[in-house]
């Protein structure tokens, strides 16, 4: 409830009592750098004190304990934690984030607006803030067939919606250095607006170019120099750290005392094992803090920086006239939030929402039944055209990938996988009902002995991505996804050993979040039965397939050398 101002300022001033008193804590003042005793008034959704002498309704005794600000996610999709964003809310608001801003293009490649309206309705009455940047690249480039298109014209439309912020990762870079009509289009619908980047890699005079269109994130440096030069620039950096993209300790060296604002925290894409099992925003914070980073500044870049970033002004600090989204917690130096508050209402406590926190979710049958694969058109055998390949080397923990060049095991005219090197064969099935294409190439670092895995979560086109050691594992994969209308596999031979549905536009399960964690830790189990010891293989291939990050990769159109920014063969000419 949102207070009128004459109703706001006697509970300030004392006249009135206060709703609730969060008496004897020790807040974490993310203005001041420091940790004071007060006592915390809130009216309303909004904190009207932080001092004493004020009475309230409701008195809480937190004898001492500290209160800091709701956690801010600063760029987050949804969708790869498999699960809407009201089932979403139940495994990070207990950890304490209260709001996060989100991209969401992933369900975008599939759905369209369609899918992006779906969200927005999803999480309403969720017991958290979610916020929405415009998806900028729908389809991501022009090497990739995606199930919808966003044009200028249609992320417009998005613009009088209260949750959207701004516009998203713009990942066509080349399109932006080089001005590409409609990427400009894009930029000049928000231009009055916050604009996201993600550049991997940019540099130099293309990075300069990059930065003058008024991007100001980004989220996509490995190196400290990667992110000093775009710091130089004036973008401020998300600090990631992902399931599949570990970025954060190899970055904190960058930040200092004097930089500090600069810096937020995000967490990207993260299953819905690490979610429960580590955090979300709370996991960061607690390895910034283990690394070295003082408590109140790791807490700043996880609340504070984040709002003002994206012009929040009603948020992220314990301060007369803000948002009264707070966590308690007992130890400064290692956060576990105990309990949350959104809007001035208690919603979480010892790690569980409170019953009546959730409501059912929203029909999806605007986004179910979305792969269409015509499997008369598919074909993975790969014809010998030459004796070395193109390989896409998978790195540990990493998003990025190697191109390597290997000798081509060839048998009866084809090139076929070679599981004692460690080669396995890839392909992406387009499943949006609209080429029909078939990529076909090699990959290295999965690891599989034998049998294949399969999955509709291919960022960002989200085709259908599949990689064995023989064909008939790999289709057996392949089929069993599409029957189950999207979803993630692992076959061997003819048999499937283990199968996650994913209903929601071939990303979303409409099952607890629980429960896809359990059947997730299956399919892994099923995935190191076959050989595979990444720590999850189903990441790491949805990514295997996404050719605006380096160094190669393969859609549904063939092999794509991300620095070159074009299609290569798969076979080297001798």
């Amino acid at each position: 409830m949102t207070l009128e101002l004459p109703d706001l300022l006697r509970r300030a001033r004392g006249d009135e009592p206060a709703d609730l008193l969060l008496k004897n804590a020790q807040v974490v003042n993310v203005f001041a750098g420091e940790v004071h005793a007060a006592d915390v008034a809130i009216a309303g959704s909004t904190i009207v004190g932080v001092g004493s002498g004020w009475e309230a309704r409701q008195v809480v005794d937190l004898e001492g304990r500290h209160v800091a600000p709701g956690f801010i996610d600063a760029h987050v999709h949804i969708e790869s934690a498999m699960v809407p964003p009201r089932e979403f809310a139940r495994a990070v608001v207990p950890r304490g984030v209260t709001t996060a801003v989100t991209d969401p293009h992933e369900i975008a490649n599939v759905s369209g607006l369609t899918g992006i309206r779906f969200m927005l309705a999803n999480a309403r009455g969720a017991p958290f803030t979610m916020f929405v940047n415009a998806s900028s690249c729908v389809p991501a480039t022009h090497m990739e067939t995606s199930g919808a298109a966003l044009t200028a014209a249609d992320l417009a439309s998005l613009r009088e919606e209260p949750e959207v912020l701004g516009l998203a990762e713009v990942m066509n870079f080349p399109g932006v250095v080089f001005g590409d009509p409609d990427v400009l289009a894009k930029l000049a619908v928000f231009r009055d607006r916050v604009i996201d980047g993600h550049c991997p890699g940019l540099s130099g005079r293309q990075l300069n170019a990059y930065a003058a269109t008024g991007i100001s994130s980004d989220h996509e440096c490995t190196t400290v120099e990667e992110a000093r030069e775009k710091l130089r620039l004036g973008m401020t950096i998300f600090l990631r750290e992902a399931t599949n993209a570990h970025n954060l300790q190899t970055l904190l060296p960058l930040v200092t005392r004097d930089n500090e604002r600069r810096f937020c925290f995000c967490t990207d894409d993260r299953v819905p094992a690490d979610l429960l099992t580590e955090g979300s925003i709370d996991h960061l914070v607690r390895l910034a803090i283990a690394a070295g980073l003082s408590p109140v500044t790791a807490i700043r870049m996880a609340t504070l920086n984040v709002a003002e970033h994206f012009r929040l002004r009603d948020r992220g600090a314990v301060a007369p006239g803000r948002r009264a989204d707070l966590i308690v917690f007992d130890d400064l130096a290692c956060p576990q939030p105990d309990l949350v508050y959104v809007s001035g209402q208690l919603v979480a406590s010892g790690g569980r929402l409170l019953d009546g926190t959730t409501a059912p979710h929203a029909a999806h049958a605007a986004v179910s039944n979305t792969v269409h694969v015509d499997w008369s058109r598919v074909d993975l055998r790969i014809p010998a055209a030459g004796k070395r390949v193109r390989v896409v080397g998978a790195i540990p923990d990493q998003i990025v990938t190697g191109h390597e060049i290997m000798d081509a095991k060839v048998e009866s005219g084809e090139a076929v996988a070679d599981p004692a090197r460690d080669l396995l064969k890839m392909a992406v099935i387009e499943r949006h009902g609209r080429r029909g294409s078939v990529g076909r190439g090699f990959v290295k670092g999965v690891g599989l002995s034998r049998g294949a895995i399969a999955g509709t979560v291919a960022h960002d086109h989200h085709n259908l991505v599949v990689i064995g050691a023989d064909d008939v594992s790999m289709l057996t994969a392949a089929r069993a996804v599409a029957a189950a209308g999207g979803g993630q596999a692992v076959a061997e031979a003819d048999q499937v050993r283990a199968l996650l549905p994913l209903p929601i536009a071939g990303l979303m399960s409409d099952l607890p979040i629980e429960t896809v964690r359990d059947r997730m830790a299956d399919l892994i189990g099923a995935a190191r039965a076959l050989g595979s010891r990444l720590h999850d293989p189903f990441m790491a291939m949805s990514f295997l397939a996404l050719e605006v990050i380096p160094k190669l990769k393969l859609t549904d159109i063939g092999l794509v050398d991300v620095e070159r920014f074009a299609p290569v063969p798969l076979f080297i000419e001798d």
